[in-house]
């Protein structure tokens, strides 16, 4: 992958890395069927990670799948904050190509039975 590092203005990641939908923190919420603020709480506590694009703070729609969050997100978004991620640097983590995983993504092997591993690769990030 290429460094894609987006501009402060909050300028989309370039290339593969990018999720394939947004929603605004609006959106999570009425998918979530919860408030606002609960949805900003998530954010704080690492359950889910939010970033800019165009000025407005949106999450990858995928992981947000079925009415709620990935089961193992949470999890692996504190493993890589222990191991120094930013939330831009976790989202890139999470939607860099692998194709030893199940759906080409961590962020996709979360969603099936490659979890595990992308928590146990996320957690070598720290040492």
């Amino acid at each position: 992958m290429t460094d894609s590092v987006p501009a402060e203005g909050g300028a989309p990641l370039a290339g593969p890395a990018d999720p394939a939908g947004w929603l605004t923190l609006p959106d999570v919420a009425e998918r979530l069927d919860l408030p606002i603020s609960k949805v900003h709480q998530m954010i704080r506590d690492r359950e889910l990670v939010a970033v800019r694009r165009d000025g407005v703070r949106r999450i990858p729609a995928d992981l947000v799948a079925n009415r709620t969050v990935l089961k193992h997100l949470p999890g692996v978004l504190t493993l890589l904050a222990d191991a120094g991620y930013d939330d831009e640097a976790a989202l890139r983590w999470l939607y860099e190509p692998d194709d030893t995983l199940a759906g080409g993504t961590p962020a996709a092997a979360l969603g099936g039975d490659q979890a595990r591993e992308v928590k146990r690769r996320a957690q070598a990030l720290g040492f």
